[in-house]
């Protein structure tokens, strides 16, 4: 069976930014902290990369008052508590892909949506990131039938191309209606673990999303129009934002190292 995603691998530039993707999370991983203070470090990166996230839905918040428990905006909460549940999803990502889709969403979306973890059967008006309509219900779904194909598959492909894709399928489809973005960027993490780039959560990819700026609808917009140039520039905005979130974790790791 022909593999849809390696011809995305091989698009220009994206076996490059790849390559750099995976060496920014190699010497992530040879960080001295990692030995000892590990999970430590992984659960900065899960706070920061939840608020992060709730910052591209709109969402502003400081890490302090998070760290403290004083945020009650439900998209941050919501952010908190799917960036919470990704270490108990890992092991049915890859066998049951819309279980846990269903999932992050009742989490993301709890207190903000009237019915959290179902896929919509109406239009939506969401577009919080001004990528235009839509598509239809029966439209996503169809979609999203195919993206379960692809994450539960085999593919010779990167994880981080794995990834990509997911993350911008869901955010243009937008298959809950709400807070879809949220369940994108931990569904792009998800998969970052599950396929073997980045297995202890450490790298802040959210983060990374978040200081490419404009950038990321950019990006986002450029895969909707469908051409190989547009899928491969979103490719590799998301291995560069790989690169970021691996240099915010680094970060955290000199931190404490101090």
């Amino acid at each position: 069976m022909k593999d849809p995603l390696a011809a995305v691998a091989d698009l220009p530039g994206v076996p490059q930014a790849v390559q750099e993707a995976r060496e920014a999370v190699d010497r992530l991983y040879g960080h001295r902290v990692l030995r000892r203070r590990s999970p430590e470090v992984s659960a900065e990166s899960a706070l920061r990369g939840a608020r992060a996230s709730a910052a591209i839905e709109g969402a502003e918040a400081e890490l302090e008052p998070l760290r403290r428990g004083d945020v009650t905006d439900p998209v941050v909460q919501g952010a908190l508590r799917a960036s919470a549940e990704l270490g108990r999803l890992g092991k049915i990502w890859r066998s049951a892909p819309p279980q846990v889709l269903a999932r992050l969403h009742t989490l993301a979306a709890t207190g903000v949506s009237a019915d959290p973890g179902r896929p919509r059967t109406t239009p939506t008006s969401a577009d919080p990131l001004g990528l235009g309509p839509a598509p239809g219900a029966e439209e996503a779904s169809v979609r999203m039938t195919a993206l379960a194909g692809l994450v539960s598959g085999t593919t010779t492909a990167p994880a981080v191309v794995l990834a990509a894709i997911v993350h911008a399928e869901l955010v243009v489809l937008r298959p809950f209606g709400v807070v879809d973005g949220v369940v994108a960027r931990a569904a792009e993490r998800l998969t970052l673990v599950e396929h073997g780039l980045d297995p202890k959560s450490l790298v802040a990819v959210e983060v990374g999303h978040a200081d490419l700026g404009d950038a990321y609808a950019e990006n986002l917009r450029a895969y909707l129009g469908g051409t190989a140039e547009g899928v491969a520039a979103w490719v590799r905005h998301c291995a560069s934002a790989v690169v970021l979130g691996a240099r915010e974790t680094t970060a955290v790791c000199e931190a404490l190292s101090r």
